[in-house]
Order: C-alpha cells, then sequence, then structure tokens
C-alpha cells in the first residue's frame, strides 16, 4: 500500500511540475510514461504584427476632428510622406481629409477623422486599428522638420 501511494504521490508531482496539459491530452493509465516535454502555444490575446491599413480620405464624414498620428516617414526621393496613426474600425472612425502646410522650415501634417453619413445608430466595437496614408510633398521633405498639427 505504502508503494502504490508513493507511486502516486510521484507521478501527481511530476505531472505538476511538467508542462501544462494541451487542449488534446488524454488521462494517463499507469502502464503510460510521463512526458515532461514542455510544449508551446501562441495567447489568444497576442496578434502577430501586421502592416498598417492603407486608408484614402473620404470626406464627407459627420463631426471630423484632427486626429494624432504616430510616425511620418519619406519616401527616398522625398516627395510623399506615409503617416501612421491608431483609430478605431469605420464606419464610426473614417478619415475625412488631410491638411498639408508646407513652409521653408516644415511640414504640418493634419489628420482629421469623422464617421460615415448613417453610422448613427451602428454600434462599432472599441478596438485599435494601425492605419497608413500617403501625402504629396509640392517640393521634396529636404532638411524640413514634420509636424503633427494635432499637437499644435
Amino acid at each position: 500500500m505504502m508503494t502504490a501511494t508513493l507511486a502516486t504521490g510521484s507521478l501527481l508531482l511530476a505531472l505538476g511540475c511538467g508542462a501544462a496539459p494541451s487542449a488534446t491530452a488524454t488521462s494517463l493509465t499507469p502502464d503510460q510514461p510521463v512526458s515532461t516535454t514542455a510544449t508551446t502555444s501562441v495567447s489568444a490575446t497576442v496578434a502577430p504584427k501586421t502592416e498598417p491599413t492603407p486608408i484614402r480620405p473620404k470626406g464627407h464624414t459627420i463631426k471630423p476632428h484632427e486626429v494624432r498620428w504616430e510616425s511620418a516617414k519619406p519616401s527616398r526621393d522625398g516627395r510623399t510622406l506615409k503617416i501612421v496613426w491608431w483609430s478605431g474600425v469605420e464606419p464610426c472612425a473614417v478619415l475625412d481629409h488631410v491638411s498639408l502646410r508646407q513652409t521653408g522650415k516644415r511640414v504640418i501634417v493634419t489628420l482629421y477623422e469623422g464617421a460615415e453619413p448613417g453610422s448613427e445608430d451602428v454600434a462599432c466595437i472599441e478596438i485599435a486599428v494601425q492605419k497608413t496614408t500617403t501625402v504629396k510633398l509640392k517640393a521634396p521633405l529636404g532638411h524640413r522638420k514634420v509636424v503633427d498639427g494635432a499637437k499644435l
């Protein structure tokens, strides 16, 4: 009896110290060896890294407002800027237009978002979506500073 108790205790200890059981785990019988090989799984809360969703301004949104952007990357020739920002889902968060003010010292880029007409009674999930849009400059960027107009 003492041997059976020690064997059961050892088995439980080995199972407790091993990897968490997988979704396909089956119950063990006394004849089966206990595996202590660790398994890895991807958490459902960690999304894979994806590229920002390309967006074009649609215009005519309801209550357009300024939206802060995260980064502005110039093209190799400096004639365009790729603007990246975090937003919500459509039809509740739609790029209305981009304001672009250019001087000899800086380029001020301001994004405006609003809701699509007719979406007043739509329920949109509150999830962050990374978006990008490209703006064309009148002259190459050169040494000019790019500024977020929503932060001014």
